[in-house]
């Protein structure tokens, strides 16, 4: 049976994790004291920082906000707030210049072939749909938002859980599986099979230089490269 939309992850599977971790996190970090200075009384930056005081006890400066959210980011923490505060300074960033988001050149190339060939594409990416905009929109291959056709983030659901991807097929319009899911990560793939979803697993040298085969892939098919993926199901 043919595949009829592909979903792909963003970090270790689009990207490198380098890129979000050596880059993306600490420039939020840096630049958090001057945003918040700067912005924290618009309404849209305001209410992140008090959910962050309220959640910490209360009333706080910024100063010890910043502080909080600082720790989070050293901690990776998936928090609300941290996540919709670092995509309005990566924004910033964004259009600043001060750098693109990577892409693999397989990847670019990939969704490029896919999207002539009439594929419809998606993200699901624990980012923030925003973020993934910004990313995809100002990446070392140049603005690539017009190539999909949706983005998902976890608001539709947990990436480790199968009814996440049911949700997803169910907006996309397509039976599960009529749907390719492509991620780095061996607990997500197994929940979007779990929902009907084919899957593949891209296991890149640059993210992971101990290669993961047989078991280990725990029945995924596994490329090294978009150039590999089949689109050809059974």
């Amino acid at each position: 049976m043919p595949i009829r939309a592909i979903v792909t992850d963003i970090e270790g599977t689009t990207s490198s994790i380098s890129f979000v971790k050596d880059v993306l996190f600490p420039y939020a970090r840096r630049a958090l004291p001057a945003f918040v200075k700067a912005r924290g009384q618009e309404p849209a930056v305001r209410r992140w920082l008090d959910a962050v005081a309220t959640e910490v006890g209360g009333a706080c400066s910024d100063a010890t906000v910043v502080e909080v959210l600082q720790g989070w980011i050293d901690q990776d923490r998936k928090h609300t707030a941290l996540k919709a505060l670092q995509g309005m300074i990566w924004a910033e960033g964004y259009r600043h210049a001060d750098f693109t988001a990577h892409i693999y050149p397989d990847a670019a190339a990939a969704l490029r072939r896919w999207r002539d060939a009439g594929l419809p594409l998606y993200v699901y990416s624990s980012g923030s749909v925003p973020a993934q905009r910004l990313f995809f929109g100002h990446s070392d291959a140049g603005d690539l938002t017009p190539l999909f056709s949706g983005w998902f983030d976890t608001e539709i659901g947990g990436k480790r859980e199968a009814s996440s991807y049911a949700h997803i097929a169910e907006a996309i319009g397509l039976p599960s599986e009529r749907i390719l899911f492509l991620s780095d990560v061996i607990e997500e793939l197994d929940a979007a099979r779990d929902a009907g979803l084919h899957t593949t697993l891209v296991d890149r040298r640059e993210d992971y230089p101990q290669p993961r085969l047989g078991e280990a892939t725990h029945g995924h098919p596994r490329v090294e490269s978009f150039a590999d993926v089949a689109l050809a199901r059974d």
